[in-house]
């Protein structure tokens, strides 16, 4: 006989957007229940954030070693090392089973209910889970069922082709890989699987890698991606693969078919909402393109129906997932919320890493602001120095007429954690006699922050 469970918040999903909405909703008092049809935590916990910056740290970390055993300018020297690629997927598993375990544990503090199991939507206010017998009532509905990796119909997942999923958790590393798709995702795997010993190509349908970031930012992971020999095929379009002759069939700019040998074919070519299999279209919500349309409280088109997350579109980041998530359940609980955060900072693990924060020069030239631009290279920064990482830059751009700060970029080794005083700095209206005149401790990377904000104004001091 059919069991039925009556909440205040029903969540699909149990990825960033879903668990923290939960975690949330629990501390405020919400009587909660999450539905997740596969482990907590999400695509990110599981087979995307962590698990990509798992490997690729392992990568760096065998890149550096290998380095040392031909001698290096540290004096550092060491035989040829091994790899055991069964015992680094071990210790990225560990390091997932520590936060999913973490993640099961807070729910059960804050009493969330955790069901495991398929949902499927039977209107708003009602959801069945799939051979569990049961059906949930809610009065408000959050969907946060996350993204999936866009496949091509040319190259149908299985053998030797395979999505970042299989990728993050190789049984044995293949001699050659071809990455199809040159944006953060293929970029990020097919730089760690390099380092890690493979023969690495890049097929990618634009004219350069990470289309997405403009090309001064980008030319210094070009250029490591050339310096670590990883085959470019720029303007190349994927036509199919030839299993008898192991090859990736691809046309170049000229028109001409080209044969290209490999062991496996990574097609990292984007991700696109989970809308399907889960019986959305019963609630015939407003769509914007294939994503759920909301509104600046995360309102879809039914009312107490909320979306949060990569399953509302672009960006599709767990941090944005994370806040939104936070907010729903601040709203369930009668709070006044809106999310209009001034930036969401967009990080690449690339190496090296690249971060872009609010608007890029060109972004603020189209939006008509006459912006001051300014960069400080690490090349001038002792820490980078230090790291032997002297590529890169930190640029700022601020308006001209009031030193405003409207966006921040940085490309370099780590870069990643100058995300946060970036993100800050913008949220906080900070202008560039801010930052130009906080004192940043030395030595650091973040001296660049204060250097790319006093060349602005016109007195760099290092440069």
């Amino acid at each position: 006989m059919q069991q039925t469970l009556n909440t205040t918040l029903l969540i699909i999903g149990g990825g960033p957007g879903g668990y923290v909405a939960a975690i949330r909703a629990g501390q405020l008092g919400i009587s909660t229940i999450l539905v997740e049809g596969q482990a907590l935590g999400g695509t990110c916990l599981n087979i995307g954030c962590i698990p990509s910056k798992a490997l690729i740290h392992v990568a760096e970390q065998f890149q550096q070693t290998r380095h040392h055993s031909q001698g290096s300018a540290l004096g550092i020297n060491v035989s040829a090392p091994t790899l055991d690629i069964g015992k680094s997927v071990e210790w990225k598993d560990g390091i997932v089973d520590r936060l999913t375990t973490g993640v099961a544990a807070l729910l059960r503090k804050h009493k969330v209910q955790v069901i495991q199991g398929w949902a499927k939507v039977i209107d708003g206010k009602t959801v069945e889970i799939e051979g569990a017998d049961t059906r949930i009532q809610c009065e408000h509905l959050l969907l946060a069922s996350g993204s999936k990796s866009v496949n091509l119909p040319m190259l149908p997942l299985g053998g030797p082709i395979i999505s970042s999923t299989e990728a993050l958790a190789p049984k044995a590393l293949p001699k050659r890989l071809i990455v199809v798709g040159g944006g953060y995702i293929g970029l990020e795997l097919g730089i760690a699987y390099r380092k890690l010993g493979a023969e690495v190509s890049v097929v990618e349908a634009q004219e350069r890698i990470l289309p997405a970031y403009d090309a001064e930012l980008t030319q210094p992971v070009l250029e490591s991606v050339k310096q670590l020999g990883i085959k470019l095929y720029l303007k190349h379009s994927v036509e199919g693969f030839d299993a008898a002759t192991h090859s990736l069939q691809v046309r170049d700019p000229n028109g001409d078919s080209l044969k290209l040998e490999t062991d496996q074919v990574l097609v990292a070519v984007g991700r696109k909402p989970n809308t399907q299999g889960w019986n959305l279209e019963a609630l015939n919500l407003d769509m914007n393109g294939s994503a759920v349309r909301i509104d600046q409280r995360c309102q879809t088109s039914m009312r107490n129906v909320w979306a949060i997350g990569d399953l509302a579109g672009e960006p599709m980041l767990a941090h944005r997932a994370m806040a939104q998530g936070e907010m729903v359940a601040e709203l369930i609980a009668g709070q006044h919320r809106e999310f209009n955060p001034t930036a969401i900072a967009a990080v690449c693990f690339t190496d090296p890493e690249l971060v872009v924060v609010g608007k890029t020069p060109d972004e603020a030239k189209a939006a008509g602001l006459d912006c001051i631009v300014s960069s400080f290279p690490f090349a001038a920064n002792g820490r980078a120095m230090t790291l032997e990482s002297k590529s890169g830059f930190v640029r700022v751009v601020a308006r001209r007429d009031n030193h405003l700060i409207v966006g921040w970029q940085a490309v370099g080794v780590g870069v990643s954690e100058l995300s946060t005083a970036f993100g800050q700095s913008l949220e906080m209206g900070a202008r560039l006699e801010d930052i130009a005149g906080t004192i940043h401790a030395h030595p650091t990377l973040g001296e660049a922050v204060q250097e790319a904000a006093l060349r602005a104004l016109g007195h760099a001091l290092h440069l």
